[in-house]
């Protein structure tokens, strides 16, 4: 039996049918070995740090704030109400919008709905840092003010809320001017240090890294504080992230890496002054602001020594007996319909709509800004929640803010060593980048992060250290053509 099956098996195999076999098993080992090379080399080559995926458009993803987006843009463009904003609260729009706008005088004065100023202060106006709703400026080289610009002090520790503990005699913010003939606390100098260095492709670039100064302290030594430069952002969509869940903000959240990507999105928890309880923050340069209204409050007791309801004390630390027993507007200085007012405005401003965004060099920059895994921290899509009270026309809507508004370690080149609740001196909230690409035809200027440093989004991406390190280098290692389409995409937003 074994003898006649063997013979028909070599009857039905031929030695042709034989080769062919064996010519079949050796192609299939070769294609096996070039399937393998291809991957080692892809995983190990400094050349290809991404995979080419063809760009394409999405539909509506020029609406950055959905329905809610305006298309109006120029110079105006960040000072847009929200389309089918309701008349109540349209009418209140411009009245905040004024509040916005006009300057603050000091106590007493016969212009009673805005008197109240300092007696020290940054600024004398939100515009003032805010300008058209927009950015502002860094200090510059011998130049006493800046439109924008503030330094935050703290000593070691945390006051009593867990928060940033002011340094005696001054505070938690330098206050660089004074009225009534009260003194300033002191002023802030910078110099610069230029940093070369180049692309892979041999192209050199520069960074600026600023060195601050503090002279002319009026109440004591302020040389080893902690500090932290501030520039004012554009205050553009603010209601909108008011109105997102603490839920879906957190879906992001990944303190310990648990996926092991390299991000660590961190939430930030703070003192809610209204509620008397730790909440999540989503404003500011560290989310150290738990809501709008808040934030509001904050600037204008920071920045302009104006009291609220929520925060009724004068900022005047002891011993400057001069500004506490100077004249106040009222008890608050800021009513609360005036506050309320402000906020109305301030929560109805509309994000303007992206331009270019069906072209080839914008599409093919955001597949790029995905594959260098710039999206894992500048989050493209949410949606609000269904549950905003103040004002239910920002509910349900899906928003790209291009931000996760969570803390991440920026690294040692950005860090300004100064803790904020929960953020470390390294970590930085995410700043959304919706409008980015308005902010020189509304500010006339590009200047960007937390202090300005960086004078357009080139410089801001090559700061970027500690958990966007990697995305980073994948930037430096793009062609000039690819990193030029990867710019464009950022500016169409």
């Amino acid at each position: 039996m074994t003898s006649n099956y063997t013979s028909n098996s070599q009857s039905v195999f031929t030695k042709t049918d034989w080769f062919l076999l064996y010519l079949n098993k050796k192609l299939s080992y070769l294609l096996f070995l070039f399937i393998t090379l291809f991957i080692i080399t892809a995983c190990n080559s400094k050349e290809m740090d991404y995979i080419a995926v063809e760009a394409v458009y999405e539909t509506g993803e020029e609406m950055s704030a959905g329905r809610l987006t305006t298309s109006i843009l120029g110079a105006n463009a960040f000072d847009q109400p929200l389309p089918g904003l309701p008349t109540n609260k349209d009418l209140l729009f411009f009245v905040g919008n004024s509040l916005f706008k006009q300057n603050w005088v000091s106590s007493p004065a016969s212009t009673t709905a805005r008197d109240g100023l300092g007696p020290t202060f940054n600024a004398r106006a939100c515009s003032a840092c805010h300008n058209k709703d927009g950015r502002g400026l860094p200090l510059e080289e011998n130049q006493e003010f800046s439109a924008g610009f503030l330094l935050r002090i703290s000593e070691n520790g945390t006051n009593d809320f867990g928060g940033p503990k002011p340094v005696s005699n001054y505070g938690t913010q330098l206050q660089d001017r004074g009225n009534l003939g009260i003194p300033f606390e002191a002023k802030v100098s910078i110099t610069y240090e230029i940093i070369k260095d180049q692309f892979k492709d041999g192209e050199p670039y520069e960074l600026r890294k600023p060195i601050y100064t503090i002279t002319n302290e009026q109440f004591g030594s302020l040389q080893q504080v902690l500090t932290s430069p501030r520039v004012g952002q554009q205050v553009i969509g603010l209601g909108l992230i008011d109105a997102l869940s603490k839920e879906d903000i957190l879906a992001n959240a990944d303190e310990f890496d648990s996926n092991g990507d390299g991000i660590s999105g961190k939430a930030n928890y703070v003192w809610n002054h209204t509620t008397n309880q730790s909440e999540l923050g989503r404003f500011g340069w560290k989310s150290n602001q738990p809501t709008l209204r808040q934030q509001i409050a904050d600037a204008f007791n920071g920045d302009m020594g104006l009291t609220t309801s929520i925060f009724p004390d004068k900022n005047c630390p002891s011993p400057q007996l001069d500004c506490l027993n100077a004249p106040n507007g009222g008890s608050p200085e800021v009513t609360d319909k005036s506050l309320n007012n402000l906020m109305i405005y301030a929560s109805s401003l509309s994000v303007p709509i992206r331009r270019n965004y069906e072209d080839q060099n914008v599409l093919e920059g955001k597949q790029l800004f995905r594959d260098l895994k710039c999206n894992s921290c500048h989050t493209e899509v949410f949606t609000t929640s269904n549950n905003y009270d103040f004002n239910t026309l920002l509910e349900n809507v899906t928003i790209r803010p291009f931000s996760d508004f969570l803390l991440h370690d920026m690294g040692t080149d950005l860090a300004d060593n100064r803790p904020d609740f929960l953020a470390t001196g390294n970590e930085w909230r995410t700043q959304p980048l919706w409008g980015i690409g308005m902010i020189k035809e509304v500010n006339s200027h590009t200047f960007l992060l937390h202090d300005g440093r960086a004078r357009n989004i080139e410089e801001a991406i090559l700061w970027h250290g500690g958990e966007a390190e990697a995305s980073k280098n994948r930037y430096k290692n793009l062609t000039k053509k690819e990193r030029q389409n990867l710019l464009a995409f950022i500016n169409s937003l």
